[in-house]
């Protein structure tokens, strides 16, 4: 059973809380090649088993960092932390990002979000600041560190004309 969503009152003293934690994905090799065919970056270390296994240190392809960095937006929309009342979340950018640990083609991740922070950023806009581990299951290191910043529009109702 999934909690109730904050609203954007209750976000205001959540700073240094945990939002959530996610359920967890499995980076298989279609996700891989799908990501490198998105975005062209086919380093063999990502797209080819065979050499993977003889050559990698890792005796397996891994997942493109950007990848990893990418699936926090759909695990974040998995914690249950987008505020009732949302009319639109949009991504504003990263603070100080950090990639760990590889994440191995088969590896399940999940997120785990902490709000660091919460401004005004007029009527009915909100800047959200939150620190993102994506952790790989069975593993000490998580495979990333970053800070994500989201604009979130609360829906407003408009004043009823006579």
């Amino acid at each position: 059973m999934s909690k109730p969503a904050p609203t954007f009152e209750m976000l205001r003293g959540m700073a240094g809380q945990e939002l959530g934690v996610s359920g967890w994905v499995t980076v298989d090799q279609s996700r891989i090649n799908q990501f490198a065919e998105c975005t062209g970056d086919h380093q063999w270390i990502h797209v080819d088993t065979e050499r993977a296994k003889r050559r990698s240190p890792f005796r397996s392809t891994i997942a493109h960092g950007y990848l990893t960095l990418s699936i926090i937006g759909a695990l974040g929309q998995d914690l249950g932390a987008v505020p009732e009342n949302t009319q639109a979340a949009f991504n504003y950018g990263l603070d100080r990002v950090r990639f760990i640990s590889p994440v191995r083609v088969g590896s399940r991740i999940r997120l785990r979000s902490t709000m660091m922070w919460m401004e005004d950023r007029g009527p009915g806009q909100y800047l959200i600041k939150a620190n993102n581990v994506v952790e790989i299951e069975g593993e000490e290191k998580p495979a990333l560190i970053a800070e994500t910043l989201i604009m979130f529009y609360e829906r407003r109702t408009r004043p009823v004309q006579a």
